[in-house]
């Protein structure tokens, strides 16, 4: 085992997200928000068509302004029924700075009166990792966590649409789920598993 830390910056000031990062790759990196980078207020907008390109994009400015490894985490909620939505707008799909609540009402609002077989989801994580002068070395690893939309909110855990999402194998929502125990199945906890194979670190 590589008993030396990896030092990386997070694109992101999302704490909730950082949290959870930092949980998952363990003792083994020092994980930098961009606040504790330097970059409280630097500003990326995510305007790409799919999760690689915005993950890119975020990796790529933030690695140009430290000049230390970088990861970005893209991620959203698709359904099936409504074609993939709300895909790369997940965190914004009732407006600009909507809330968790507002996101999900209007999630359930678009599924209401639609079967439970027929709500069919999948949360999907693309991290992008950027650690060269090189930006076209962009490495990227994608994990994915596939469950149904409930028709109302159960559990305190958790952040985002994880009240809705029912995880079939624990047989509740993600918001019901220990943490240790999300952060085993969960699709940021997928990619960041392929993450570390790469950086050849045994966890």
């Amino acid at each position: 085992m590589n008993k030396d830390k990896i030092t990386v910056v997070l694109a992101s000031n999302n704490m909730h997200k950082a949290e959870e990062i930092k949980n998952i790759l363990g003792d083994c990196y020092i994980v930098k928000t961009l606040k504790e980078a330097g970059l409280e207020n630097f500003d990326i907008i995510e305007d790409g068509e799919t999760f690689e390109e915005n993950a890119a994009k975020k990796a790529i400015e933030v690695y140009k302004k430290t000049g230390i490894p970088t990861i970005a985490d893209d991620s959203g909620l698709c359904i099936d029924y409504l074609n993939g939505k709300p895909g790369v707008h997940t965190a914004r799909f009732a407006g600009e700075n909507a809330t968790d609540d507002e996101n999900i009402n209007k999630l359930l609002s678009e599924l209401d009166g639609v079967e439970f077989n027929n709500r069919k989801a999948h949360f999907i994580c693309v991290i992008a990792f950027v650690d060269s002068d090189n930006i076209h070395e962009i490495k990227y690893f994608r994990g994915e966590c596939s469950g149904y939309i409930l028709t109302e909110k159960h559990g305190e855990k958790g952040f985002g649409y994880d009240p809705v999402f029912y995880y079939p194998e624990f047989k509740c929502s993600l918001a019901e789920v220990p943490e240790d125990k999300k952060n085993e199945i969960s699709h940021r906890a997928m990619a960041l598993k392929k993450f570390h194979m790469k950086q050849n670190i045994i966890i």
